[in-house]
């Protein structure tokens, strides 16, 4: 008989493979040469479905109108099909406007996406940091100083380029009077501090464009007034070229910066440590993002809440960490192409883009509001 010092007796013999190693769930990983990639299927699922859904609103968005044409229609004219007149009203008339709400969704999708993921914030989007209220202003002092003293080409870029001047002088401001000691010691941009100013500078900047409408003419204002609501009804191919070479600029940066993107979301600590140069990293994602967040606004004017809402819309389909970029980019296109279908469809009038998009982001704030309060009292 055993006492009750005496250890019980290992068993002898091969140990059973579910007791040897524990079971974890892994993930098929797809290798080719030192790459390699994590199959995650419900994430394709899900972006497939994102992509076939932004297609189908940008072919819906080309068949209304005082022309209503079937969505069979609109593929067989985009396929090369068709009659004289339903060319020219889907290839020329129509086309290029879809295509620009579809870049501009795509720039603030992924706008958006970066500067929440740099700053750990769902609050902080370029339209809220005060970046599109710059862009705004640039436009609003253009409309204002010229009048209709320009014409011709030098009026139709004046504005967006005024705006995108803006757009980039506010951001590089906000970024100089965040500069400071951090609380380990370092200087830097902190996100919060990045986030109080932006609220700040955006209320004078937004003080500022008021301002200027009350002091211009009627004439003037009423320009300048039309510009603010967001409209795709100037959108042509002229604004279509620059907003797609951006997004393809900055798609580049923000894809080569990914695993910089999920090292940033581990701490200060970690990620120096992972040796990774926070500022240097902070300030030329932060850059990319105020460049495509800008050349939206330049393009059709200030639309609110896309770049608050996507990255948060994104994020709760895809179930990620962090705000992810491409599904964030997919999902800005889809608010935007489905915002301008609601405003040429659902009112008795053409609403402006910008309108439609604040009537939906409103209640988003708000909700957004109300989630991070809860989680902070309980």
């Amino acid at each position: 008989m055993l006492s009750s010092s005496t250890p019980a007796p290992t068993p002898t013999g091969p140990i059973p493979a579910e007791q040897s190693t524990p079971r974890t769930n892994t993930r098929q990983a797809l290798r080719t040469g030192p790459l390699s990639v994590v199959l995650r299927p419900r994430m394709v699922l899900i972006v497939v479905v994102l992509t076939a859904l932004m297609l189908g609103l940008l072919c819906l968005d080309i068949a209304v109108g005082d022309s209503h044409l079937s969505l069979s229609r609109v593929l067989d004219v985009l396929t090369g099909g068709g009659t004289r007149a339903q060319r020219f009203i889907v290839l020329e008339s129509r086309l290029p406007r879809a295509l620009t709400a579809l870049m501009v969704g795509l720039a603030l999708g992924l706008a958006g996406a970066l500067t929440q993921s740099i700053l750990h914030n769902p609050m902080a989007a370029p339209d809220m940091l005060g970046i599109t209220s710059g862009a705004s202003l640039g436009a609003v002092i253009t409309v204002v100083v010229t009048g209709g003293a320009s014409s011709g080409m030098a009026a139709a870029v004046a504005a967006p380029l005024a705006a995108l001047a803006g757009g980039l002088l506010t951001a590089v401001v906000i970024y100089l009077l965040a500069w400071g000691r951090s609380s380990t010691g370092g200087h830097g941009a902190t996100g919060l501090r990045l986030v109080l100013i932006g609220v700040g500078v955006n209320a004078l900047l937004m003080a500022g464009i008021s301002w200027l409408l009350a002091r211009a003419s009627l004439e003037d204002a009423q320009r300048a007034q039309q510009w603010l609501t967001g409209s795709l009804n100037t959108a042509d191919t002229a604004h279509l070229v620059p907003v797609a070479l951006t997004i393809a600029l900055v798609a580049l940066i923000a894809l080569g910066s990914a695993r910089t993107l999920a090292a940033l979301r581990l701490g200060t600590e970690t990620t120096r440590a992972l040796g990774v140069r926070i500022q240097t990293q902070q300030a030329v994602l932060i850059g990319a993002a105020v460049v495509a967040a800008s050349v939206a606004t330049a393009a059709v004017g200030p639309i609110s809440f896309v770049a608050l809402a996507a990255p948060q819309i994104a994020r709760r389909l895809l179930r990620t960490p962090g705000e992810p970029l491409i599904g964030a980019a997919l999902v800005g296109a889809i608010v935007v192409i489905g915002a301008d279908v609601i405003a040429r469809t659902l009112f008795p009038v053409d609403l402006p883009l910008g309108t439609v998009t604040a009537m939906f982001g409103g209640p988003f704030l708000l909700y957004l509001l109300v989630r991070m309060n809860r989680k902070t009292t309980l």
